[in-house]
């Protein structure tokens, strides 16, 4: 199974502190499908990055490239068009707790 990350970029600065309602909704099921794939084992990790940029990241894994586009692309955030997705491949060298 390959490794993969998609970067999820938000409309403009400081996103997270001034979401309207409609994005609120839309980045609620954002967080409900990113639970639901981490139950599932898809995803290895996931977050956002803090201060006046919110970038958020996924490391998945995903037998092929097609396959990695339609979990990011699934995405209600990048689905919906609150947000842009940058897949690329991703190789995971070191992992606490992973052998």
């Amino acid at each position: 199974m390959a490794e993969w990350i998609y970067f999820i970029h938000p409309p403009r600065q400081d996103f997270a502190a001034t979401m309207t309602e409609v994005e609120q909704e839309a980045w609620g099921r954002h967080w409900t499908r990113i639970q639901q794939l981490y139950a599932d084992g898809v995803i290895v990790l996931v977050g956002p990055t803090l201060g006046p940029t919110n970038t958020g990241i996924c490391v998945f894994e995903a037998p092929s490239e097609e396959a990695a586009l339609e979990i990011m692309n699934g995405d209600p955030a990048i689905a919906e068009g609150h947000a842009r997705g940058e897949l690329r491949p991703f190789r995971i060298s070191l992992l606490r707790g992973r052998d």
